[in-house]
């Protein structure tokens, strides 16, 4: 059934094929490609500013056309059955602002009308509506009280600021900011947007904040302290990093630039540019266009590859492998970020996404370079001072419920979901999740003397138990979606199996992903599982998923099965042969943002084909 001597030989030209793309300092950088919105917002800044870079403002043209649909629609995935509002809101303003695109063209005519008959700019999501009003296209909420509550809470206000999310916060400082001084940036582009406006009449421009449930929750409530503008331009400040954004973000940081506006400075203030510049040096390009990705991913898939290669049998004496161990080594956070507000008894030890991130590590970053800098601890005293802190951060962070956050512990309030925004569940709290929660548990049960009988491997394993579906799939945050959490939870599971429960559980599990396998071998999720809760499936399969299912099988089987051979020749097919780009697997808000990494074709049916050779040869 398995041609482990074909597997052996595609082990070693898929390793040797990743080494050569490792960089001088040790990385692997490759692509984190998102939808066109950083692009859009990069190039509004860009016309506003005057920057003198026509190039670069033609690239990001031609790149936001490039993803627009016949029917003059954008989407933020393949199969979006119709085209997303609030994408397409964003690029038709950017071409708009851009004044090198006929607005009578017949696709954008299409696009004005599709916008039209969805009824207007105000039917956007909320960072869209925010992105509107920076730039004075719609107007910002009238509320009876102080947005500012919110970042500036009195003790009986029910919401704390640090009860959100920390990538909600990084957005919703610099936009409350400008939404109190009713501030705005006049825009070039009036004839076209206008009439996609709307007016007050027909509605609220903001029913998040323009609702008598909302205003009667803080209307009783005392305005923010005067001193709340200095505290916001204090938070915006302390966050920018090396390369001027704002913790990484080139979302956030579009949003800082107009807080900070907001607040008094001039357009030309050296925070100002650097941040316009922070931006920019986000650019990567696909091999037809410059785009620009939300937060570059070079210690993710530096950790990955690391990994991928270490199982694929590439000797951790590999001059290579201790080169990219090194790399994240100097990479490991030092300073106390926003996590040590429900964690402050804990010592800087984890891991953040992107290179320039100093201050917002997370759980899922820290246990992937983790498992990297494990095979280099018994050779270097350094690396087991890291590996020490490192392991110290990441069992701290696991929350009370037993499972673990993205960011930071116990920003999990269930009840600021039902908060009337839409994905409030989504971007308001930072809960435990089946995909993090499995990955670490994998993490800890083989590379750690944790056992079944420790807390923190208990506490999880009960997690992951009580959250698993009905047909035996768990839902996955940060992937698409129920084969990512089904993957990450079966394989976490699997290396502290013993009892018949859970047993039970990954039964139940391998013959939910076997009833989903394609005819060919293959496995397909649509990014459509992501917003409706529930598997669809994609009609083709994708390398990336069908690698998640195959290791996810192997973990639970003792001797290979059929599904995992014809998942196995799947990959192994001439034609899958080249790493041709894949289908969104990662996902940053459902129905929103999805992220097609250009690395995850080569890492997962790598460490997919490893693991099948190593335990079945």
């Amino acid at each position: 059934m398995l041609d482990l001597g074909k597997i052996k030989m595609e082990l070693e030209r898929r390793s040797d094929e990743l080494l050569s793309c490792q960089q001088a300092d040790g990385s692997f950088r490759f692509c984190f490609e998102n939808p066109v919105t950083t692009d859009a917002y990069l190039l509004v800044l860009l016309i506003i500013w005057k920057w003198r870079d026509e190039p670069l403002k033609r690239n990001l043209v031609n790149r936001i056309l490039s993803k627009q649909g016949t029917d003059g629609t954008w989407r933020v995935y393949p199969d979006e059955k119709e085209g997303n509002l609030s994408v397409t809101i964003e690029a038709y303003v950017a071409l708009c602002y851009s004044k090198s695109v006929n607005m009578e063209d017949p696709l954008m005519t299409k696009a004005r009308e599709y916008i039209s008959a969805e009824g207007g700019f105000k039917k956007a999501n909320l960072l869209t509506r925010a992105f509107l009003s920076v730039n004075g296209i719609v107007p910002w909420p009238r509320t009876p009280f102080d947005p500012g509550i919110l970042l500036d809470p009195p003790i009986l206000s029910p919401i704390k600021f640090y009860d959100m999310s920390s990538y909600a916060r990084t957005h919703f400082v610099p936009i409350i900011a400008a939404m109190r001084n009713d501030f705005y940036v006049s825009h070039p582009c009036n004839q076209y947007l206008s009439p996609l406006s709307g007016n007050r009449e027909s509605g609220p421009f903001w029913p998040e904040f323009e609702n008598d449930t909302v205003s009667r929750l803080f209307s009783g409530l005392e305005a923010a302290s005067s001193s709340l503008p200095a505290k916001m331009e204090r938070y915006m400040l302390d966050r920018i990093e090396k390369d001027g954004t704002l913790l990484s973000y080139a979302s956030s940081t579009f949003f800082m630039v107009y807080g900070l506006l907001s607040l008094g400075y001039s357009k030309n203030s050296p925070a100002l540019i650097k941040a316009i510049e922070g931006i920019i040096s986000l650019l990567c390009s696909n091999g037809t266009h410059l785009f620009v990705q939300n937060s570059p991913s070079a210690i993710w898939d530096t950790s990955l590859i690391l990994y991928s290669l270490l199982e694929a049998g590439v000797s951790p004496e590999n001059r290579q492998i201790q080169q990219g161990i090194r790399f994240l080594l100097n990479h490991q956070q030092s300073k106390k970020g926003d996590w040590t507000v429900h964690c402050g008894h804990t010592a800087p030890g984890g891991w953040g996404f992107s290179e320039s991130n100093t201050l917002h590590p997370d759980t899922d970053d820290t246990q992937a370079a983790l498992r990297s800098i494990s095979t280099y601890v018994r050779v270097s005293p350094t690396s087991l001072q890291s590996w020490n802190k490192g392991i110290t951060w990441l069992l701290a962070m696991q929350n009370d419920d037993g499972g673990w956050p993205a960011f930071e512990k116990n920003t999990n309030k269930e009840w600021l979901g039902l908060i009337p925004v839409k994905n409030a569940a989504d971007a308001l709290i930072d809960p435990s999740n089946a995909d993090i929660t499995g990955r670490v548990l994998e993490f800890l049960g083989s590379y750690t003397d944790l056992t079944i009988n420790d807390h923190p491997v208990k506490q999880a394993v009960n997690w992951l138990k009580s959250h698993q579906g009905p047909d035996g799939s768990w839902y996955g945050r940060w992937g698409v979606c129920y084969i990512y959490g089904t993957w990450a939870a079966v394989t976490g599971l699997a290396t502290v199996r013993g009892s018949v429960i859970h047993d039970q559980s990954l039964e139940t599990a391998g013959k939910w992903l076997e009833s989903i396998q394609n005819k060919d071998g293959s496995w397909g999720e649509s990014c459509l599982s992501d917003d409706a809760k529930t598997y669809i499936p994609l009609g083709y399969g994708t390398v990336v998923q069908t690698a998640w299912a195959i290791d996810a099988l192997a973990s639970i089987h003792s001797r290979p099965t059929k599904p995992i051979a014809d998942g196995v020749n799947y990959l192994l097919s001439p034609n899958l042969m080249a790493p041709a780009f894949d289908y969104p697997a990662g996902s940053g808000l459902p129905g929103a943002f999805y992220v097609l990494y250009h690395s995850y074709t080569r890492i997962w049916p790598l460490t997919a084909l490893s693991h099948v050779y190593r335990k079945y040869v």
